[in-house]
């Protein structure tokens, strides 16, 4: 029984990866790199900011929106 739970568990997760992978795609090219900057790379909202030249505001800014897009997207809306 632990074993079909476990099988069922790594498709899950096979499966949201390329729903994220997916999502990540509908984005435009700085959205991309804030993202990967934040939760591949493990930076800080400052860090990402210094990087690319703009606010830590901007940064919050565009982050949250494309959370926001890839949320609708993975949800169903497919913008």
């Amino acid at each position: 029984m632990d074993q079909i739970s476990d099988e069922r568990h790594l498709d899950g997760q096979w499966l949201e990866g390329l729903s994220i992978k997916e999502a990540m795609s509908k984005l435009n090219d700085r959205e991309k790199l804030i993202l990967e900057m934040r939760f591949f790379d493990g930076r800080t909202q400052m860090e990402v900011a210094e990087e690319i030249g703009i606010s830590q505001a901007q940064v919050s800014r565009l982050e949250k929106n494309a959370l926001k897009h890839m949320k609708r997207y993975v949800a169903g809306g497919n913008e």
